[in-house]
């Protein structure tokens, strides 16, 4: 709920903002002067402040020039009496958002307050993709282990020729790595080109890849550049690789040896510089050993191979995660956050769709929820998966609440017990390195040879 502070010294103005703006939703404080004003922002600042022109001891310009010190984006609305339009501009020149005259309507009121929020809204909006700009758009998202050596990893080859391969469950974020490598990669200025593999038949995928010559076939009506042409001097990514047919796989074969090819229905050789990141969902190594996958070819992908692990695995990462999908969502006009609980039933869940689902989730919510703040009420009911062996719940918070350290100890506590006090074990159903788990156990004061 967005806080409003109001000062001004006369109690019936302060009366009548505070019950029009607790009706519209917003949660208000009033104060009836200038200095009380400066005191309780500083120390809760408010979302947005009506301050009165005129006041005994500190007047509304000290408030604003004090304030807009500590807080330079603090949204400040000045309210003046008719006659004072030249103090008001003064005003508006120190950085107040906008003034209102008195007396002035409920409905002007309420109007100059949304329009306040909707320029926060925006202004925030800029920042973000700002920082999106400034980190180059490829910052992977997570301050886990696990996140930190796939960053490693992306940082290390990204600055050289290296074929890649990245492997991982579907909703990783695979594509997400396969754009890191390209952006900080000398080929930043060139194509980034995508193909799902999995999306085209045999004979649209050739054409697709390699183009195809007029009359080539039945409604080859025209030349058609293919997708290694358009990656020239940048990068091809083709996602879902385990899906291409043996055919394909050879001519891919010969690209990634030659780097040459010819157009479907086509005699000119066509060279290219091209450098190829392909990525799957399937034990690549495994399809080759059992002749499903041209082992060759298998050895040319994974010249760099990358793993990204499963979401249940990165838990630690779900909070950093959450709050960038967030951020992104304030396109929908209110900035949201997750309420006490709900976090903790993002991270007791076990995301089969990985990031993916997560990002689909917090979308849900931010639609549904009906205040600034996310509840419980917002959250999908997940009801128990069946597979292998293992169900997939959310916790359910209690009405009297329960800390996410009491979670997370209690959760530390069942794993060892249910698995006779064996780290390894313990810290798999976690989905935890034993590094991790260890440091957890460490961090909450729980004996490591609990559970024996």
């Amino acid at each position: 709920m967005r806080k409003i502070l109001i000062a001004d010294d006369e109690a019936n103005m302060r009366w009548i903002l505070e019950r029009a703006l607790s009706k519209a939703g917003y949660d208000v404080e009033t104060v009836e002067d200038g200095q009380f004003a400066i005191d309780r922002a500083l120390v809760e600042r408010p979302d947005l402040v009506l301050v009165d022109l005129k006041m005994p001891k500190v007047d509304g310009l000290s408030v604003l020039r004090t304030l807009k010190e500590h807080y330079p984006d603090l949204m400040i609305v000045i309210m003046t009496a008719h006659g004072s339009t030249a103090t008001a501009v003064e005003a508006m020149k120190a950085g107040a958002h906008d003034y209102l005259m008195k007396p002035f309507d409920i409905d002007e009121l309420l109007i100059t307050v949304s329009k306040a929020f909707e320029v926060e809204s925006l202004r925030e909006q800029v920042d973000y993709l700002k920082g999106e700009v400034q980190s180059g758009g490829w910052q992977l998202v997570g301050n886990s282990d696990a996140m930190k050596a796939v960053k490693h990893l992306v940082e290390r080859v990204a600055l050289t020729p290296a074929t890649v391969l990245i492997q991982g469950e579907s909703g990783t974020g695979k594509e997400l790595v396969a754009l890191a490598i390209h952006t900080i990669s000398p080929r930043v200025n060139g194509p980034f080109i995508r193909v799902n593999c999995a999306a085209l038949t045999e004979t649209l995928l050739e054409s697709e890849l390699f183009g195809h010559e007029k009359g080539a076939f039945t409604g080859a009506h025209s030349r058609k550049t293919g997708r290694f042409e358009l990656a020239d001097g940048g990068t091809l990514f083709l996602d879902e690789i385990g899906e291409l047919s043996f055919n394909v796989q050879a001519k891919l074969l010969r690209v990634l040896q030659e780097r040459t090819f010819e157009r479907v229905g086509g005699e000119k050789t066509i060279k290219v510089d091209v450098r190829i990141i392909t990525a799957t969902n399937r034990d690549l190594l495994k399809e080759a050993q059992e002749g499903r996958f041209r082992e060759d070819l298998y050895y040319r992908l994974s010249v760099f191979p990358i793993s990204i692990p499963p979401l249940r695995e990165r838990r630690e990462d779900i909070p950093y995660l959450a709050d960038h999908f967030l951020k992104k969502l304030r396109t929908y006009g209110q900035i949201k956050t997750l309420g006490p609980g709900v976090l903790a039933q993002l991270i007791a869940y076990d995301w089969p769709g990985n990031v993916r689902e997560l990002e689909n989730v917090v979308e849900r919510m931010v639609i549904i929820s009906q205040g600034a703040v996310i509840g419980a009420e917002g959250v999908p009911v997940y009801n128990t998966f069946a597979k292998e062996e293992k169900s997939y719940w959310l916790f359910r918070l209690p009405p009297e609440g329960l800390s996410l350290e009491d979670i997370e100890k209690s959760f530390l506590q069942q794993a060892m017990e249910q698995t006779g006090g064996n780290q390894s074990q313990a810290a798999k159903r976690l989905g935890l390195s034993r590094h991790a788990f260890l440091y957890r156990l460490e961090k909450y004061g729980i004996d490591p040879h609990s559970g024996v």
